[in-house]
Parts: structure tokens; sequence; C-alpha cells
């Protein structure tokens, strides 16, 4: 099991981030992920919205970086930390746009990079983009077909719906950047299997994931591919909803033996990559000691 870390103060979310998190500037947050990429940590990862609707602070906050910049400084500052997105929104950004970024940060990064690509969920973003929401899945069929080409073809060139482009000359192409899919609905899983090399589920349940991963790979679009898979320990407390199931079982962030466990378990459900649970802390310094406590005491024992 690789054990990946979380971007801090990459969001302003009450249930998915602590107090202190607020007080980071910028330099926090790299000096955080240079300790965390000299540790060993596997990836950092952090997702993105663009715009949120008033209404709808309360539950996502308005706190959010364009995802592909923020990683870009990241990579800049540290050496072999994998830059994970989680997820990149791909209806929202015409698929040159996601090309040349991703491409960038790849070629900048020494290979460092990958997108992962899902279709959405707030339609009130979508509108203030004028992006049709109910279109979104046929427009990431077609992105994602479209930035297919412009990374592996030499003269790229597509004729779509809402993407058309011909004789198109593009560098520098990605190097073997794996791409990555979240989501869980047969769609999604789809594009895993023609185009993808792992998953980020939402809402499958871990012991659906064996289930979901046969699908990807009896899917007639499947390369024969290795599969790679994301999934945050803390999750498997959570159904539906991000509601806690019940009976969920009381992870202790600070037990290693449960933590290892819990690893273990994970691991024979398919999932390959984790972040640990982050308990309640009081500051910066001391989720700085958490991070070197992750990776001297569990790292060593999931590698």
């Amino acid at each position: 099991m690789k054990i990946c870390v979380a971007v801090p103060h990459a969001l302003e979310i009450r249930a998915m981030s602590q107090p202190w998190e607020k007080d980071l500037d910028g330099a926090a947050v790299i000096e955080a992920m240079v300790l965390a990429d000299s540790l060993g940590y596997y990836k950092c990862l952090m997702g993105e919205h663009f715009v949120i609707p008033r209404s709808h602070i309360e539950a996502s906050g308005d706190f959010w970086h364009q995802g592909t910049v923020a990683l870009s400084a990241i990579a800049g500052a540290t050496k072999t930390i994998g830059l994970q997105s989680s997820i990149t929104i791909l209806p929202l950004q015409h698929p040159v746009v996601h090309a040349k970024a991703w491409g960038t940060l790849d070629w900048i990064s020494g290979g460092r990079a990958t997108p992962v690509f899902a279709v959405g969920w707030l339609k009130e973003e979508f509108d203030m983009m004028n992006v049709p929401f109910h279109k979104r899945g046929k427009l990431a069929d077609e992105y994602m077909a479209a930035i297919h080409s412009l990374w592996h073809d030499d003269v790229a060139s597509f004729s779509g719906e809402f993407v058309n482009f011909s004789d198109a000359a593009f560098a520098p192409k990605p190097n073997n950047m794996p791409v990555w899919f979240g989501g869980d609905a047969a769609p999604a899983l789809g594009r895993i299997a023609k185009w993808g090399d792992g998953w980020i589920p939402f809402l499958t349940p871990p012991e659906k994931f064996p289930e979901a991963l046969d699908f990807i790979r009896s899917h007639k679009d499947y390369r024969g591919q290795k599969l790679d898979m994301f999934f945050a320990i803390e999750q498997m407390r959570l159904g539906e909803n991000h509601q806690e199931k019940e009976g969920a079982i009381d992870i202790d962030p600070w037990n290693v033996q449960q933590i290892v466990d819990l690893c273990g378990q994970l691991t024979e459900l398919g999932v390959t990559e984790t972040i640990v649970p982050l308990p309640e802390l009081e500051g910066f310094e001391a989720y700085k000691d958490r991070l070197r406590w992750v990776a001297e005491e569990i790292m060593p024992l999931v590698a």
C-alpha cells in the first residue's frame, strides 16, 4: 500500500478540514509538501472548484484552488512526490486547455503528474460557467478523446459536437503519464477501461470494489492495463451522501496495528493507495509531527 497526503488548506469545509489550516498561507503549504516529499509520501492530492454559488457555501465553502496551478507550485519545490488531482472537473475547461496544463505539469515535474478526471456534480457551477450540466457526460467523452489525440498523435485532429480541430501541432506531450478517473457510474468506469490507469471511487462502498474492477476489466474497451486505485481509510466509515454507516468501525488514528490492518483489508479489495486518517490537531507544528509519525510508524509496515 502506498501512502499519500492531502494538501492542507486546499479547501475550507468544516467536515473535511481543521481550524488551524485557515492560518496556513501558500508558503506554509509548500513547506508541508516539501516535508512530505522528504519523508517519502507517494503522492499529494487536491481537488478543485472554480466558482461556488452563495447558497452552497455552507456545504462546500468558497475556498478552492485551480488544482493544476497549485500542483505546479508544489512541483517546483519538491523532487519525487507525485502530483495528483482529486478531482479535475473535465467538462468545465476546453480539452486543449486541459491537455496543455497537464502536459506542462508532467514535463516540468519530470513525469510526476496524474490527472484524475470526473464529470462534476454541482449544477450551479456549470450554469455560472455556461456549460450544459446535463450534457456533461457526453462532453467528458468528447473532451477525453480530443485530449488523447493531442497527447498521442503526431498531428492531432478531432471532430465532434463540442470540439473540432485539425492539423494541430502540440508539445510537450506527456511521457507515459497515468490518467485516472473518478466516479461510480457505468460511464465513468467505462472511461477507465478505454483511457484510464486508475480509479478514485466516490460513493461505491468498499465491499463493491472487486465487482467494479471486474466490470472495468470485462468492458469492451478494456486494454489489459494494470489498474491502480485510491481510497482514503477514513472513508471506510462512510456510506452514501458521506453519512456515517450504521455500526461503522471506530478508527483510532494513533492505533498503528488497526491502521496496518485496515490497509491490508483495502489491499485485498483492490486499493493500491490511501491516506492515513488525520486526528484533531492543535496547529501546523503538530501537523508536521503527524506527517513524521505516519512516515516512521506506518509506512514501513505497509510498503
